[in-house]
Parts: C-alpha cells; structure tokens; sequence
C-alpha cells in the first residue's frame, strides 16, 4: 500500500482503540471505528475526542461477534486493525465463555470476512499474557505460549487463528503483541489508573494485589506507534511483533514510582480479592523488541526508566482533571 489506506479499527471506543483511531486520523488516513452496540448511543472513549476528529471518524455500531455486522463494518476498507476483545483477566475467571465468543468467535469473524473481501492487510492484536510468566528474559517472538487464564488462552486461539488463515489462505495478517499498555483512558482495572484513581480520590493506603510480579509497561503512544508502522511494513506478513519497553519494573516499585509522579506518600496494603490465583499469576514479564526495530523500524519513545517515569507523569496529570477522574470508581474493585 503506496497510499494511505481506509482503515477500519475494531474496538475503537476502547482505551488504545480510540487513541488509535485518533492518530489516525490526525496522520490523514479515512478511518472506520468499529465500536460496541449500545442503546445509549455511546462510542466509549470517542465520545471525549475532539469535534474535529470526531467529525472525520465514520462510526459503525456493531458487535464482533456477529459475523454479518463484521464484514458489513469491512467493506470497502483496505486494512483492518483489529483491537475488539474482552481483555481483564479477573472477568475471565468469572465469564469465560464469553470470552471465547469474543475473543476466539470474533477473530474469525474478522478475519472470514477479511478473506472473503480480499483486505490488503490486517493487523491482529495479541498480548504478552500469551507468554505467562516468563521461561526466560528478554522475551521473544519464539517464547512458549503459556494460557495461564481463561483470558490469555483464548488470546493464544485467536493468536493462531490469525497466523493459520495466512498460512492457509496467505491472508496478509500481522500479530500485534503489546506488552503492559497503559496511559491515560485506561481502565481501572489495569494497576496503573487503580493507584492513580485511589490517590486522587485522597486514598493513602493503596489497595493493590501482589507487588512482586514485574511488568513491562509500554506507553499507550508507543503502542499505537507501533500499529501504524505495521500498516505499511515489507516482509512482515505472517509475523509476530512484540511492542514492549524492553524495561522489566515490579508491581512495587511502579506503586512508588506513581507516587513519586504525583508528590504523595503511599502505603500499600494487600487486598485478597486483588490476588490472582497462584497458578494463575504471570509474575514476569520483560520484552525483547529487537525484531519490531529490524522489521518495523519502531522503538519506544517512553522506553528504560526515565522514559517510564515521563509516561507516568503525563498519565497522572490526565487523571489529574476532574472531568476526566469522573468517569472512574475509585472506591470500587474493578474486575
């Protein structure tokens, strides 16, 4: 693709989705936004973008696991970037079923109809939970696949779905694998907004699962970076990519370095229903993003630890506006 393309973004009312869907736009692009059917008439996170993107975003409500909706939503569109999925790991131990029709059903559904519509490229979201904790450090692409939750086993499904409808049908898809996003938007039930949403309701003993799992955080901007360089990428069909810091950061240690964003002494104190299942945690995550700098040329802006610090900074002062904090139930524990 010379030009750029129509591209069609799922689950664009989501927190990456919309930043997403945004940047695209501001870039040129003709963009469709996919977002959940509701009766309020809500598109989520785009509701707060600003009137002149919003008048150039074309909205189609709909929901992914409706095949006809999914490739009605596609026509005509040259790439798909498919971000639509249930995501928070402690629903899934509650719902999983519905995450399988989300998750697994409607991968396929996009990626049917992008076959049958002959997409020019899709770009598939999979996530570094697919790894479970990891068997070595840098993660790689060749890293096992460990389902350690209902969550991220159907992750790996949708994960080789993808990768088997190029093999298969040479259907130019490319998995997208973010390690920890995070920013402003997200939910509060990701660690970073459940601290940042505790302190500025005026909380000082933080209420947090386990602290000794590390992560490696990557901010919302290098994230969707990253899609867009996927857009246009040579020889990288059929691949996977991790988009990741290459910056490993305790649960803890992020906790003091949020506190140190926002000028406050935090305690924290551990709250069972936070806690996953011990099988069930992941407690390392640290990736290698070698081969999205050889293949796609991209590597993080807010990468190591000032660059951390820097995207923590710029979160927190989202979190800082009120009509922002609004939306958020800081008081609640949010599966």
């Amino acid at each position: 693709m010379t030009t750029k393309p129509t591209v069609l973004v799922t689950g664009a009312d989501g927190f990456i989705g919309s930043h997403l869907a945004e940047e695209l736009v501001q870039l040129g692009y003709k963009t469709r936004a996919f977002v959940l059917y509701n009766s309020f008439g809500s598109w989520g996170w785009l509701d707060q973008s600003p009137p002149e993107i919003r008048q150039n975003i074309e909205i189609f409500m709909g929901d992914i696991r409706d095949p006809y909706g999914v490739k009605t939503a596609m026509k005509g569109c040259d790439a798909v970037l498919h971000l639509a999925a249930l995501i928070a790991i402690p629903y899934s131990y509650h719902s999983p079923d519905t995450y399988v029709d989300t998750n697994v059903k409607g991968t396929l559904n996009v990626l049917q109809a992008a076959r049958e519509l002959e997409v020019g490229r899709i770009v598939h979201t999979s996530t570094s939970e697919v790894y479970g904790t990891a068997q070595f450090v840098p993660i790689t692409e060749e890293h096992p696949l460990q389902g350690q939750s209902p969550y991220s086993a159907t992750k790996i499904a949708a994960d080789q779905l993808a990768y088997s409808f190029y093999a298969a049908f040479n259907l130019p898809v490319i998995i997208a694998r973010p390690f920890n996003t995070y920013g402003p938007r997200q939910s509060a039930r990701a660690v970073i907004p459940t601290i940042m949403t505790q302190i500025m309701s005026g909380q000082r003993r933080i209420k947090l699962g386990a602290t000794s799992p590390t992560r490696d955080f990557n901010y919302v901007k290098d994230t969707i970076s990253g899609f867009i360089s996927a857009l246009h990428a040579n020889h990288i069909v059929g691949e996977v990519v991790n988009f990741g810091s290459n910056f490993e950061v305790s649960i803890g240690e992020t906790a003091e370095l949020i506190a140190e964003a926002m000028n406050v002494d935090i305690d924290i104190v551990t709250d069972e229903i936070r806690l996953r299942p011990e099988k069930s945690e992941v407690n390392r995550l640290w990736a290698d993003n070698t081969k999205a700098k050889n293949l796609l040329g991209w590597s993080p802006s807010y990468g190591g630890r000032e660059g951390f610090k820097r995207g923590l900074k710029e979160t927190a002062q989202w979190f800082s506006n009120s009509q922002n904090l609004s939306g958020y139930k800081s008081d609640q524990y949010n599966l």
